[in-house]
Formats: structure tokens, C-alpha cells, sequence
């Protein structure tokens, strides 16, 4: 079972990246750690991407220290065990969003402070691409977000170039589900770090997470078809 779902996780990575041009030869990517489950498995299939593909790249994983003293002792572990050194770069994020700005809706803040924060970062180490642990599931949460909260069709690409920044964001996870992501978690044995933010707990996107379980549990696959239909999006169909 090991072995089947990590050649079926490799496979999806390896499209993804054959599909949208993800990671050339010669890329220098800045892998951004939460800690989470979710960006420690993108590390590991990037390390396996290096390893099995002709392409030669290079890795850079980069952790931001928010203030919340979370322990990635084993994170830095993990990444020593790849071969990597952990980056960790420390921010004074959360300091300006809870205390100096005392945001009633602190995540949106949060979330764009720690891009620009793991941009910097990147640039700084001569990156050019910065990898994020996205995966299926969160492109087809986002969509239904951003129809049923914003009332538009909305949603991050696999791949986008940040002109000034002179950095492109990629999402190798793109086809990757996130129950496939728990299931490597357990059979690796990794041990996610955890979150002190005392934003972390229930949210609009856990709220759309489930609906979309529920619509997954009546019609299996289905969140595959959305991923499908955002890929086969008929221009002629928009109303504008």
C-alpha cells in the first residue's frame, strides 16, 4: 500500500510539473514550511522529483518563525534526513497582527505579510521559485470560497510570476488529494509541528471543507471533476 500511493503521489506531482512547467533545470526553489502536513510532504516529493527525474535543481527549505515559539525540532530533523538545512527566518508577523494592528479577521493579514516575508526570503538566497504545499482539495475549497463568500470565479493557478518580485509560485501538489497527504503523513511517521497561533480552529474554509465532504461521501470523485472542470473551463460559457 506504501509503495502504490507513493508512486501514485509521485506520478501526480511528475504531471503537474510536466503539464504547467513547473520546475525547470537550473531552478532554485524555496520550499515554504508551515510545518504542516502539507508542505512537509511537498518537500519530500520535490527531494524525490530531484532524485528520479533527469532534472537538476535545487532545493531550499525555508521556515518563518511567526512568534508563536512552535517547536520544529523534528522538522529540522526531516529535513536533515533529506539532506537539507532548514532556513528559519524569524518575523515579527505575529506581533503586528494580533498586538500592533489587534485584527478582528487576522488570517487574510497574516497570510499576505508571510508571502511577502517568504518572497523576501527567497530572493535572498537566489532563489527564483518559490514551491507552496497547495493541493487539490484547496483549489476546489478556494473556488467554491470565492463563489459563495465573493460572488465571483476565483482562484490560484499552478503556476504564477511575481514581475516584481521576479519570482514564479508554483503548487507542485496540484493533483494531489488531501487524504493521500494524511495517508503518507502516517507512513512516513512524520509528526506535524504544532500550531500556537491563536487564530488556528474553525473557519469559513473548514466550513466549505465540509460541504464539499458531504458532496464527495453522495458522489465519489467528485472533487476530482471540479479540479477537471477548472482545468477544462469553456471561455465561451462566461457571461462576460
Amino acid at each position: 500500500m506504501s509503495k502504490k500511493l507513493k508512486k501514485s503521489i509521485f506520478r501526480k506531482v511528475r504531471n503537474a510539473n510536466l503539464k504547467y512547467q513547473l520546475i525547470e533545470d537550473g531552478d532554485i526553489v524555496a520550499v515554504g514550511l508551515s510545518g504542516g502536513k502539507d508542505s512537509t510532504i511537498l518537500l519530500y516529493f520535490l527531494f524525490l522529483l530531484k532524485k528520479y527525474t533527469p532534472l537538476n535543481f535545487s532545493i531550499v527549505p525555508v521556515y518563518l518563525d511567526l512568534g508563536w515559539e512552535n517547536d520544529i525540532g523534528e522538522l529540522e530533523v526531516f529535513c536533515q534526513s533529506l539532506g537539507l538545512t532548514l532556513i528559519t527566518e524569524e518575523t515579527h508577523i505575529g506581533y503586528i497582527v494580533f498586538e500592533a494592528r489587534q485584527e478582528k479577521n487576522p488570517c487574510s493579514l497574516c497570510s499576505n505579510m508571510r508571502r511577502g516575508a517568504l518572497n523576501r526570503v527567497a530572493k535572498a538566497h537566489g532563489c527564483n521559485k518559490v514551491a507552496l504545499g497547495h493541493h487539490l482539495d484547496d483549489a476546489v475549497d478556494t473556488l467554491f470560497m470565492s463563489i459563495l463568500f465573493e460572488s465571483r470565479y476565483h482562484l490560484f493557478k499552478p503556476r504564477t510570476y511575481l514581475d516584481r518580485m521576479d519570482l514564479t509560485v508554483i503548487r507542485p501538489l496540484i493533483y494531489v488529494e488531501e487524504k493521500e497527504i494524511k495517508a503518507m503523513v502516517s507512513i512516513l511517521d512524520i509528526t506535524p509541528v504544532k500550531n500556537l497561533c491563536p487564530a488556528d480552529g474553525y473557519t469559513k474554509r473548514d466550513e466549505i471543507k465540509i460541504l464539499l465532504g458531504d458532496i464527495e461521501a453522495k458522489y465519489p470523485g467528485a472533487r476530482k471533476n471540479f479540479l477537471s472542470s477548472i482545468e477544462n473551463v469553456d471561455a465561451g460559457s462566461f457571461w462576460s
